[in-house]
This record gives structure tokens, C-alpha cells and sequence, in this order.
């Protein structure tokens, strides 16, 4: 089931939701869609998958191509929230989407009451290395057409390296240069590149609800070590790695069903 919210200023975001039970808000990543988070999302976990598309991913409109940050889409889904929902909610999200939840659950804390951290491309510093594929894709896709960026990117010093130590990662961004409004898609790699969650590593410690981290090997732009930061960071934060989806996209999807659905039951019985 899918619905359209309107933002403040206007921008038209579509709402995708499945299952039954109390709201959970799960973000999907960068260039993502609702797609990406109904497949990691277990079914009959006692709760609603609610996916705020963010501007200028899956069926939202991009809305001014200069507000595309991680700080407005955590403003959206905040907005959501307030007008749609039961707050506090369980709210995670994936890279992108792990960011946003990180800074609505230290920013906004009475909307979040409990948080999932799933491959988390940020710790708290903006511009990471990690995300500089990401920005290359943008910078190229600005420069140049759409397939000889292509060319240039898999030929170059990042596309030979990710197709050794993260083959996965490579797949996902040689497909951002089919991905169409490919200015749209220019803007958000090259502003979410250079972005992260604004928030300090102090603010990271002050939370106090439960948690969950999940992270895996064999993955660049989401590294291990990110998700152990953050969940060594987070007071009594839960950290369960998962089979890495370069290795067996099943095992994955059956490990992150599994992780999520472990730590509600436990939240509830807690």
C-alpha cells in the first residue's frame, strides 16, 4: 500500500507501507527505494513497515535539487511522523537511511523509541572516503553523458578496486548511470557524497534507547568498522553481523529478517 504525503514546501513524497501492527519508519539508502527496505523487513513481526521515500527516490518528487541533504529528508520523515503517527515509533534505516535515523533519534528524540542502524555508510563525520565512489559517479555523471561516464568510472582507479575487494558495490553504482532523471541522480550522489548526519560522537553516547546495528564484510561504502563505532558507541547497543549480500543475497535478506526480528521480540519483552 502506498500513499502520497505533501512536505511544507510543497513536495510531493510517496509513503510505501506493508504489514500489520505498531509503526515501524525503516529509510532505505542512497539512490535506494521502498524495495530495498520491504526486502529486508521480516513479515508477521507485529509490525508496519513504514517507507518515507525520500526527495527524488522510487515514486517522491525530487522537490529543489539545492534542499537534497540528509538533514531535509530527516526533516521529512520527522514531519511524517508528527501528522501520521503514534510517536514515539521504532525507526532503522539502511546506509542513507541509517543516517537520517541517527540524527532524527538524537535531534528529535521524543519521535524515536527504539533504533535500527542498518549498514551504516557514516559514523558522524560528513564526506567520508567511503562514500567517494559515490561522489565520483555524481561528478561524472555531470560532466559527461551518461555512457562514457560509465566507461570512465568502471575503467578508472575506484571501478577496478570495488570490482576486487566490493563487487557488490560496484553493481549498485554501475546502475546509477541508467538511473533516470539522471540530473536528479547527479544531484543526490554528489550532495549525499559530500553530506552526513550532523550529529558528534558525544550526542552518539547520550542515547538512551534500545538499539540494533547491523553490519557485514566485503562492503566499501558501508564499512564494518562503521557499525562497530556506532554500536560500541551507543549504551547497550545490540551488533549483529550478517552474511555479506556478495556472498549470498538469501543468507542476507534470512540474517537481516532474523536480526530485526530477534531485537523486537526482545524490546517487548524487555
Amino acid at each position: 500500500m502506498s500513499e502520497l504525503f505533501a512536505t511544507r514546501d510543497g513536495t510531493a513524497l510517496n509513503v510505501d507501507q506493508g504489514g500489520e501492527g505498531k509503526p515501524f519508519v525503516f529509510q532505505h539508502g542512497l539512490c535506494g527505494n521502498a524495495g530495498q527496505t520491504r526486502e529486508a523487513f521480516p513479515n508477521g513481526s507485529g509490525y508496519r513497515r513504514i517507507t518515507v521515500e525520500a526527495r527524488g527516490h522510487g515514486s517522491s518528487q525530487s522537490g529543489p535539487l539545492d534542499r537534497l541533504s540528509i538533514a531535509t529528508f530527516a526533516d521529512d520523515v520527522a514531519e511524517y511522523i508528527e501528522k501520521h503517527l503514534p510517536a514515539p515509533v521504532v525507526l532503522g534505516g539502511i546506509s542513507m537511511g541509517a543516517a537520517i535515523s541517527l540524527r532524527l533519534a538524537i535531534k528529535r528524540p521524543e519521535l524515536v523509541k527504539a533504533l535500527v542502524i542498518a549498514r551504516p555508510a557514516w559514523v558522524v563525520h560528513s564526506a567520508p572516503e567511503n562514500m567517494q565512489p559515490n561522489g565520483e559517479v555524481g561528478r561524472l555523471l555531470n560532466e559527461t553523458s551518461a555512457e562514457q561516464a560509465r566507461e570512465l568510472f568502471m575503467n578508472g582507479e575506484t571501478g577496478r578496486k570495488l570490482s576486487e575487494v566490493a563487487p557488490d558495490n560496484l553493481a549498485s553504482l554501475m546502475g546509477f548511470f541508467s538511473r533516470l532523471p539522471l540530473e536528479v541522480t547527479s544531484a543526490l550522489l554528489s550532495a549525499i557524497a559530500a553530506d552526513g548526519p550532523d550529529v558528534t560522537e558525544d550526542e552518539v553516547r547520550s542515547i538512551q534507547i534500545p538499539a540494533l546495528v547491523i553490519g557485514h564484510q566485503r562492503d566499501f561504502i558501508h564499512p564494518l568498522a562503521s557499525a562497530k563505532t556506532i554500536a560500541a558507541a551507543i549504551p547497550g547497543a545490540r551488533f549483529v553481523e550478517i552474511t555479506p549480500k556478495v556472498e549470498s543475497r538469501e543468507r542476507y535478506v534470512s540474517d537481516f529478517h532474523t536480526a530485526i526480528t530477534d531485537f523486537l521480540k526482545d524490546m517487548n519483552h524487555g
